[in-house]
């Protein structure tokens, strides 16, 4: 193979990003490619970027593709280039250093390092230990997704009831993930509290089709109410994320009005997200504009 061929360049943010093995397909059954990868992340973080700066970010990383196992990546590698910005921050048993995505080149790296999926902190580096989003995870134990529309509903309608905002995105794999944006005055802790008993009432309301058992032979055909993403060190995908799946679909926030019969988790993907894009302006803009101050677990209502 030429010299040329072995490289790519893409030029974004001012900075030429160099693409290695550009034509190595990630996804051998769709023909997309590295390069492909990093075209996307490119394109789409002028969106994507507002949603990653300012957190600590955790590689999903598929060198060989998504045919191969792939691996967790927190520690940013000793190669990264001094543009990439990292933060700093403690673990139980240390400190770990992160990749921070403040610009596009640096998303266009993560592809070129066969990062295909970016997960979030879901706290900012300034206040590490103080969540600004709580997430709820329905994760379907069968493929019926009007059960996932169906947990969906009851929990924003509970959600509504004590007057916190919520916003809704297809995980691009199996369910759904709902977010309240928070004003940073509880700990994880508090937050873990909350909604573990939040997940317990919903579930009370609706026990034919939502759980909250973590064993997966004791969830039967129902919706698990995941809340353990609510913890320090723990991530969600990023909005606008490609993941490790056959036709590259992405995690895409929507409009609460799209959860209806048509909506699937894998809807949209990488070849019809930017159709997507043109007609409607991303639901999660100015998020941050409507924290909530997390209520007491005295306030959720009791089953009638």
């Amino acid at each position: 193979m030429s010299e040329q061929a072995e490289t790519r360049v893409l030029e974004v943010g001012g900075r030429r990003v160099e693409i290695s093995r550009p034509d190595k397909l990630l996804f051998p059954d769709d023909g997309i490619s590295k390069y492909d990868l990093a075209d996307y992340y490119a394109r789409i973080a002028p969106v994507a970027l507002r949603h990653c700066k300012d957190r600590a970010l955790t590689m999903h990383r598929f060198p060989d593709g998504i045919g191969e196992e792939g691996f967790f990546q927190k520690q940013i590698g000793e190669h990264f280039p001094d543009w990439v910005d990292r933060v700093t921050l403690p673990k139980h048993d240390g400190e770990v250093t992160y990749v921070v995505a403040e610009n596009e080149a640096t998303l266009v790296y993560l592809a070129d390092q066969a990062c295909i999926t970016p997960h979030l902190s879901l706290s900012r580096n300034d206040r590490p230990k103080y969540p600004d989003r709580m997430i709820f995870d329905l994760d379907p134990s069968d493929d019926d997704f009007d059960k996932v529309r169906r947990a969906a509903t009851t929990l924003k309608d509970l959600l509504d009831w004590m007057g916190l905002n919520t916003y809704v995105q297809t995980t691009g794999s199996r369910g759904l993930h709902i977010v309240v944006p928070l004003d940073r005055n509880a700990d994880f802790e508090s937050v873990r509290e909350f909604t573990h008993a939040l997940c317990r009432r919903a579930a009370a309301e609706d026990p034919e089709n939502m759980t909250t058992e973590q064993r997966k032979n004791k969830r039967g055909n129902r919706v698990f109410l995941d809340d353990l993403r609510n913890a320090y060190g723990q991530t969600a995908v990023a909005p606008y994320a490609v993941r490790a799946k056959p036709g590259a679909p992405i995690a895409t926030p929507i409009r609460w009005e799209e959860v209806d019969s048509d909506l699937h988790p894998q809807r949209y993907h990488i070849g019809n997200i930017f159709r997507r894009m043109s007609r409607v302006e991303d639901p999660w803009r100015g998020i941050a504009r409507h924290a909530c101050r997390l209520p007491s677990i005295e306030s959720i209502p009791s089953v009638d």
